[in-house]
């Protein structure tokens, strides 16, 4: 009986002292990503600062739920442009068609930015319109030289599409719903617009 009782007593340690082995592991899994990253890069052979600031997903109190799960399952945080001063990358507007209810939204994850849209028609689905490293879209932007996040995207309604195309002939057609600003800050705007099942960038003047 002694020795069934020392027997007992060991796998119980053993069982203890694998599930305590388990913890670190999984304890490194669960770390968040930090809102804040700093670091360095190499521009033109030197080594430069740069700083990316982003907001959890819950930030955006506005968002649909299924759009809100589809982010966090993702594992998105928003980054934030150099110039923000309130939550922004995060826009609604009838990106479908008129009258819908559409969401695109900056995701970083994994050191990647993808531009993702959320149409209400396909509430499991995320589109990825573009991607590309974060610190592909770092640019300088004060005297400290330490760079910033340069990417932002807004909503641009007809009628601002129908201004910013002023100067060209013949003057495109009028747009019936909202299309995409994709941004560079500082340095150019292009317009993603949806029609007949696809996207394509909208024409600008020279």
């Amino acid at each position: 009986m002694m020795r069934a009782g020392f027997r007992s007593l060991e796998l119980l340690l053993g069982g203890l002292f694998c599930a305590c082995a388990l913890l670190p592991a999984q304890h490194q899994q669960q770390v968040p990503v930090p809102l804040n990253e700093s670091g360095q890069i190499i521009v033109a052979g030197r080594s430069t600062p740069y700083l990316i600031r982003r907001l959890p997903v819950s930030s955006f109190s506005g968002l649909p739920e299924e759009l809100a799960t589809l982010l966090n399952r993702r594992g998105c945080l928003i980054p934030q442009t150099y110039e923000a001063h309130h939550p922004e990358n995060v826009v609604h507007a009838s990106f479908e068609r008129a009258g819908s209810s559409d969401w695109a939204v900056l995701c970083s994850e994994q050191g990647t930015v993808s531009l993702l849209v959320f149409f209400s028609s396909a509430p499991a689905k995320l589109l990825v319109l573009a991607a590309a490293p974060e610190t592909e879209r770092l640019q300088a932007h004060d005297a400290s030289g330490v760079l910033g996040f340069n990417w932002g995207i807004d909503p641009a309604s007809p009628e601002q599409i129908r201004t910013a195309q002023i100067g060209m002939e013949p003057r495109p057609e009028r747009l019936n719903h909202d299309a995409l600003a994709d941004t560079i800050v500082e340095r150019r705007t292009v317009y993603h617009y949806y029609s007949k099942s696809s996207w394509t960038m909208l024409e600008m003047p020279d």
